[in-house]
């Protein structure tokens, strides 16, 4: 007998961990449990193993469990250090393993001081112990899957297909739609064994799974929406520092009129949030959305505010609204104006995009709360002058249309107040405060917060011209150089520098002003390049003007048409007639020069 011997007795299979004078001191490798005594005497009916412990317990289990040897060289690095970790768990237990006590007092010493319980230290033990093997502390046993019963696999299929969709049949419904279709004869009639429905609601409850349940019977959008768990850190989620602009629409709960008092309808409000600090970067308010109003909001946010607001005469100063950069990163929805070609060419001034999955207004938070407090400051102040209360879509509401009062300029200055609030004024509760801001007084209001981080590192600003802005968002389309200029549009335009491509012809892509078709422009090495219009007719014209001109032009080239044709045949008839006459004519090849000089006198003399 020697220490660390296999022996085999029946099913069983033990390996001697010591020796002492009276008996073994060992560990059963089939059961894992901890190590005791065996008397020598009730030894002798074991008998030795000359297998390794992995062959042994495949022979004891008759090769169902597939158990193979392992090498700690099999697994990655990762694992490794996992079971090295595990190790040094156990190793201060073994020189005391035969004392009952001091290990007891080991184990629960170090489960305490690495955070997990007695029975995982127990485990890590045991499962050492029998195999000798340092591998053995991360080897994950296979976990067979339990095998359905027949009834259980028609109960899961009735789940599946009357349960678990959207016509949201209840248990009950799902319980006799299995039992039609599973348990009835051939003449409906139901058969003598079938589940009851405690076993039936007992295996929805047991396998149940919340997830399925909403997706399934609600749909991913409602899922996404009201029921997924909201684990997003906020502010903390995209923005450590100022720079990320958070975009969104709204459409204002107000309707207003024009300088005559007609009623124009409900202006739309766009923004630009700041992530981090929920100060408003700028806005645009406008009577269209898309890519017009991101155009103006963009110009918007490089703008002094100083200046914007003493246009509507306000009177700020710099520290209130201290913003006339774009962000480093803007974040916005799936909506078709934020992934349309001519948003995403803002990336071309170092601007980054992030869009949004769909369903997660909690990722753009702070615009979305803008643009809720925005509103609740104005319409307790403005009710019975163009505000939509609550029942407006209701029948036989008041129609709030009837109480226009406000113009746009009115309504922007408005709007305008209320964002000076809200970046001055209100407090920011919740928000991240370092030590460093508590230690130097930073006041929680948004453009405190901002103008601390505007000298702080990791301020993700981009300082850009408004005139770069303007032409970068500007539609594009392609372009052609040919000998008759730059084509574009249908439309000619030079620039004397550029010859060479002239001559080539060349495709280009083209920046243009629908508005204006008087210049477009060529990008080169990241400059924009002009080149003015050649025919002057168009001069100062939009697209739609110069398309209308050409219809027109051809319009009335085709109502003439008929008669360019029937002049052409006029013209062939009466060269015809001139060139038949019946002139007898003998040709004299001679003295030709004599001919014309003579002929040449001849008109001379007529003409004087």
């Amino acid at each position: 007998m020697n220490k660390n011997e296999l022996y085999y007795y029946n099913n069983s299979l033990i390996r001697i961990l010591e020796i002492t004078d009276t008996s073994y001191f060992v560990i059963d490798c089939v059961k894992c449990n901890m190590p005791y005594f065996i008397k020598i005497e009730e030894f002798k009916d074991y008998n030795l193993c000359e297998n390794n412990i992995f062959t042994a317990l495949n022979i004891l289990s008759n090769n169902n469990d597939d158990i193979n040897e392992i090498k700690i060289t099999d697994f990655s690095k990762e694992n490794q250090n996992i079971a090295h970790k595990r190790f040094s768990m156990i190793f201060p237990i073994l020189p005391y393993i035969m004392n009952k006590s001091n290990r007891s007092r080991l184990i629960h010493l170090m489960a305490d001081s690495n955070n997990v319980s007695t029975q995982t230290i127990k485990q890590y033990l045991c499962k050492y112990l029998a195999y000798q093997d340092i591998t053995i502390l991360i080897a994950k046993p296979k976990i067979k899957e339990k095998i359905l019963s027949v009834d259980e696999k028609n109960i899961r299929w009735a789940l599946n297909k009357y349960f678990y969709t959207t016509k949201k049949n209840s248990l009950n419904t799902t319980y006799i739609y299995l039992l039609k279709e599973k348990y009835c004869n051939e003449d409906g009639q139901l058969k003598e064994n079938y589940p009851t429905f405690n076993q039936f609601r007992y295996f929805y409850r047991k396998h149940k799974k919340l997830q399925n349940y909403y997706i399934s019977r609600n749909g991913l959008k409602d899922y996404q929406k009201n029921k997924r768990p909201l684990l997003g850190d906020n502010i903390q989620e995209f923005a450590k520092n100022i720079g990320v602009g958070m975009l969104d629409a709204t459409i204002c709960d107000i309707y207003l009129v024009n300088d005559e008092g007609n009623i124009i309808g409900r202006p739309i409000l766009t923004a630009c949030i700041d992530a981090y600090s929920s100060l408003c970067m700028g806005y645009s308010l406008t009577w269209e959305g898309g890519i017009y109003s991101l155009k103006n909001l963009m110009q918007n946010i490089i703008t002094n505010k100083v200046d914007l607001c003493k246009n509507f005469n306000i009177d700020i100063t710099k520290d209130i609204w201290d913003c006339d950069k774009l962000p480093g990163i803007f974040v916005t929805d799936k909506g078709s104006e934020y992934i349309s070609e001519n948003f995403e060419q803002i990336s071309e001034l170092g601007v980054t995009i992030i869009n949004l999955p769909s369903y997660r207004p909690e990722l753009k938070g702070a615009v979305e709360k803008f643009f809720d407090l925005i509103q609740n400051s104005y319409k307790p102040y403005l009710k019975g002058k163009g505000i939509i209360e609550v029942d407006f879509r209701e029948r036989g509401a008041h129609d709030y249309r009837l109480d226009a009062k406000l113009t746009m300029l009115d309504f922007e200055k408005i709007i305008l107040e209320c964002i000076i609030y809200y970046n001055t004024k209100r407090i920011l509760k919740n928000f991240p405060y370092t030590k460093e801001m508590l230690e130097r007084q930073i006041q929680p209001f948004a453009n405190q917060i901002w103008n601390y981080s505007l000298n702080t590192m990791g301020c993700n600003l981009i300082n850009v011209s408004s005139e770069q802005v303007r032409l970068t968002l500007l539609p594009r389309i392609k372009g052609k150089f040919t000998r008759y200029g730059l084509i574009v549009n249908k439309l000619r335009y030079k620039n004397i520098s550029y010859t060479e491509k002239y001559l080539k012809g060349e495709d280009v892509i083209v920046s243009y002003n629908p508005q204006d078709l008087s210049t477009v422009w060529i990008i080169e090495d990241c400059d924009f390049v002009p080149f003015t219009l050649i025919e002057n007719q168009y001069e100062n014209m939009n697209l739609d003007d110069v398309e209308q001109l050409r219809k027109k032009k051809q319009e009335l080239i085709a109502s003439v048409e008929e008669q360019n044709i029937q002049g052409k045949i006029n013209l062939a008839k009466s060269i015809e007639n001139i060139a038949n006459k019946n002139i007898n004519i003998d040709v004299n090849l001679k003295a030709i020069r004599k001919n014309r000089k003579k002929e040449q006198n001849i008109t001379h003399n007529q003409n004087l």
